[in-house]
């Protein structure tokens, strides 16, 4: 008996060519010397044709329609901070994941944004093929130009399976970057606050 684990009623990005990926994907099966028609493989070019909607859906993401109105005016100029948000993405080199969490703070200048807005920010550019420094700017930029706050700061630290499974083959190393505008940038004390909250409590990334 056949099943498909593929759920026909995921959106899908109408930019993503479905039959052109199950094409190549057949055609790599066929590279490394599988069967792309015995039993286990046959639905797999569907399947990978069918996830990379949501593996690069950030591509189609609308920062506007993310948003959504969710900026309100608020009488607060201390530091917003939200930590631990988990991403996945794509390494951009080979294909391959890499994944962690982004810390991000901001020092509103009337303006503050909704709380739930801000991971999916980091979805928008985690669901793309990325390098983990440009998607840390990424971030940065994108609540600096929107918030125009005192100082927007973004960490990012990331385990990456093209180290970690190929290459080199470390399986400890971790990679941390960081962006910072404004505040962040120009006082010393300020990044150190931040710095401090999120190292506080903090655990091992895991796979």
């Amino acid at each position: 008996m056949e099943f498909d684990d593929v759920d026909d009623r995921d959106a899908e990005d109408l930019r993503i060519n479905n039959p052109q990926i199950e094409e190549a994907i057949k055609n790599i099966l066929e590279a490394i010397g599988e069967n792309p028609a015995r039993e286990g493989l046959k639905l797999t070019p569907r399947r990978v044709a069918r996830m990379s909607h949501e593996l690069f859906g950030g591509y189609s993401m609308d920062s506007q329609v993310i948003i959504n109105g969710a900026l309100f005016d608020v009488r607060y100029d201390e530091m917003v901070l939200v930590r631990d948000v988990d991403f996945f993405s794509l390494c951009e080199h080979h294909m391959l994941p890499f994944m962690g969490r982004v810390h991000v703070a901001y020092i509103p200048d009337g303006k503050v944004l909704g709380l739930s807005k801000i991971p999916r920010i980091v979805e928008m550019y985690a669901r793309r093929l990325q390098v983990q420094e440009r998607m840390t700017c990424q971030i940065a930029d994108f609540l600096r130009d929107l918030l125009k706050p005192q100082g927007v700061a973004v960490v990012v630290e990331a385990m990456h399976l093209c180290s970690m499974m190929r290459g080199v083959k470390k399986h400890e190393s971790r990679m941390t970057t960081s962006a910072m505008h404004g505040a962040f940038r120009a006082n010393l004390a300020t990044r150190q606050e931040f710095l401090a909250n999120i190292s506080r409590g903090s655990t091992p990334l895991q796979i």
